[in-house]
């Protein structure tokens, strides 16, 4: 399992806190009388580059050596990964190239532009992503930041939990999205250790559930599905995030597509919040298990808002 202590997430929220926001924990009397639970939202769609991600992409490049940072950094992401380093990039002054699928949504491939990192175009498929960053990194020379296979961005994505535990006391659980496992993994990390009786979950579609499979087969499982409204979970479990998700984790619970569509539209109408679907998914999953949290305090990372708003799902409904 990564090693990755309390005091290296305590660090990491040192080294970032110039460079991110504290994000707000917002409540909703109507989502806590819907769900029967007392819910604590950790607002991560209100953070800089519009999601948690910022938090690891900083860590990591806030903690390279003055050389190996000068040489630039890059990446394979479809989304707020990209963006997220290429902000943090920008904030240290150095280069950031990104490997970014040709069907990434518009308003992310815009974002990375935005930061000033270059993009590098590919098939959307996990071999295409890694040959090209191969090719870039041969040339350049540039680190490689991994989107969540990567100690130092589990530690920074670790620091959303941190916040949320110094926050608020006494919750019975958090439930926290899951792709690649990097922001569930460090969620794990903080609870574990600021709060040891708070279980922790995960959350993701049905029609992508390999972290679900792999954490009760307990074999690593590559993704399979390729098609989700919430694309930000529809990469793989890394072997670092999976070794801590299967030791700190309680259990991972999944929801339908319109489960994450209908949870959605719950969080924009009764908070005014503007949320991706991804960061809708564990909403979603309490409401689908409300049996399993009634009368709990629950934590719940909204863990971004990047989204197209000329194409929310219920717009031509």
């Amino acid at each position: 399992m990564a090693k990755i202590s309390i005091d290296d997430i305590r660090a990491a929220a040192q080294r970032i806190a110039p460079y991110v926001h504290r994000t707000p924990v917002m409540s909703s009397a109507a989502l806590n009388r819907i769900a029967n639970a007392e819910i604590f939202f950790k607002c991560e769609n209100l953070q800089k580059a519009g999601a948690f991600k910022i938090r690891g992409a900083t860590n990591a490049v806030f903690a390279l050596e003055q050389a190996a940072a000068d040489r630039g950094v890059a990446t394979h992401s479809s989304g707020n990964h990209a963006a997220a380093l290429a902000l943090a990039a920008h904030n240290r002054g150095i280069p950031a190239t990104v490997v970014m699928p040709d069907n990434a949504v518009p308003v992310k491939r815009a974002a990375v532009t935005h930061y000033g990192a270059s993009i590098v175009l590919c098939e959307p498929t996990l071999a295409a992503r890694e040959a090209t960053l191969a090719s870039v990194v041969e040339f350049s020379r540039a680190t490689v930041i991994h989107p969540y296979n990567d100690e130092r961005v589990i530690a920074g994505q670790a620091t959303v939990a941190l916040e949320l535990c110094a926050e608020i006391d006494s919750l019975d659980c958090v439930i926290a999205p899951v792709g690649g496992g990097g922001l569930l993994s460090g969620t794990a990390l903080s609870v574990r250790a600021c709060s040891p009786r708070t279980r922790v979950f995960g959350a993701e579609p049905d029609c992508c559930d390999d972290a679900r499979q792999s954490f009760h087969s307990g074999r690593l499982l590559p993704a399979t599905g390729n098609r989700s409204i919430a694309d930000g979970l529809l990469t793989s479990l890394g072997d670092k995030t999976f070794a801590i998700i299967r030791e700190q984790v309680e259990d991972i619970l999944t929801v339908s597509e319109q489960e994450i569509v209908s949870a959605m539209r719950l969080i924009w109408e009764r908070m005014k919040l503007v949320v991706e679907p991804s960061a809708a998914v564990p909403l979603a999953v309490l409401l689908k298990h409300s049996r399993r949290f009634a009368g709990q305090r629950v934590g719940i990372v909204l863990s971004g808002g990047n989204v197209d708003v000329e194409s929310v799902p219920w717009r031509n409904a």
